[in-house]
């Protein structure tokens, strides 16, 4: 009984030995709080510098997403070398001047038919000089004319084939007519009026010289003529002239008046003896010109 006690107080003094040895020891409260708060701005400090770089990628972000506009493409494309310019086409050369009215330019010639033309009849002119000892008149640039008339032509036994006929004035630095035929779409002849009608008179209507070029298809002496027939009538001015009419035939035109020049063009359906008929009205309707009493005007056939 005694040696079980004393084994079971040898027992109990051991258990609180070791219960002692194994007790915690005071919390250091001071150095947990410290450690704490030193986390904690660890922390802060991780989460600033984290957000700073999303900032510092925002630009970026955004400068990629700009570039994919135009501008940004042309500010691209203007960092290298610009590339060479092509070189302007020349411009095409001037051409003559367009008639005053759209019924000058008859049978479907157009304006650029008509400027072909007479480059045509000026470039045939130039290469064919005159003859030894005959001053040459330099008719100039197509450009310096205006088309006054222009509508098919005719042929007969002295100039066989059709064609058309173009009808060119210009009024500087002398006034010059030109009437060139294109045959074959190639000049064929040209007749050509330099400086002012040389009859004597006070005429307010001239008609032009050669004019039977245009309404004679081929002479009295000739044989029939191909009928129908285009015709034209072309002459001067002046001031006190409102209004030209043409008779050809049995039928009657209304010239157009253009810079102090008339013409005209009509079909004739019947053989005539006769040119063309012209009379001139002022701006009150006075006849104050008629071929017919004209002595300078050829009136028959020939």
């Amino acid at each position: 009984m005694n040696g079980h006690g004393d084994f079971e107080l040898n027992l109990r003094d051991r258990m609180a030995l070791d219960a002692e040895a194994v007790r915690p020891g005071t919390v250091p409260y001071p150095e947990i709080v410290r450690q704490g708060r030193a986390e904690q701005r660890r922390r802060r400090l991780a989460v600033a510098g984290a957000a700073l770089f999303v900032l510092a990628l925002v630009p970026a972000t955004a400068l990629a997403l700009t570039g994919s506009g135009p501008s940004d493409r042309a500010a691209v494309a203007d960092s290298g070398p610009a590339p060479a310019t092509p070189p302007a086409s020349p411009a095409p050369p001037a051409g003559p001047a367009a008639p005053a009215t759209p019924g000058q330019l008859a049978d479907g010639i157009t304006l650029q038919d008509a400027a072909t033309g007479l480059e045509q009849c000026l470039a045939m002119d130039a290469e064919h000089p005159s003859p030894q000892g005959a001053p040459r008149q330099d008719l100039g640039k197509a450009a310096d004319y205006r088309i006054l008339l222009a509508h098919r032509s005719t042929g007969n036994d002295n100039s066989p084939g059709d064609g058309r006929f173009i009808v060119a004035v210009k009024d500087t630095p002398v006034p010059i007519r030109l009437i060139c035929t294109i045959k074959d779409d190639k000049a064929s002849g040209l007749n050509t009026s330099v400086g002012k009608d040389g009859t004597p008179g006070d005429r307010p209507v001239v008609p032009d010289m050669n004019g039977g070029k245009l309404y004679l298809q081929r002479l009295s002496t000739e044989g029939p003529w191909k009928l129908p027939y285009r015709w034209g009538s072309i002459g001067t001015v002046d001031s006190r002239v409102a209004r030209v009419t043409v008779t050809y035939g049995d039928a009657t035109a209304e010239a157009a008046l253009d810079h102090g020049w008339f013409a005209a063009t009509g079909t004739l359906e019947q053989r005539v003896t006769r040119a063309p008929q012209i009379r001139g009205y002022d701006a009150q309707g006075k006849e104050i010109y008629d071929s017919d009493s004209d002595k300078y005007y050829d009136k028959p056939i020939p």
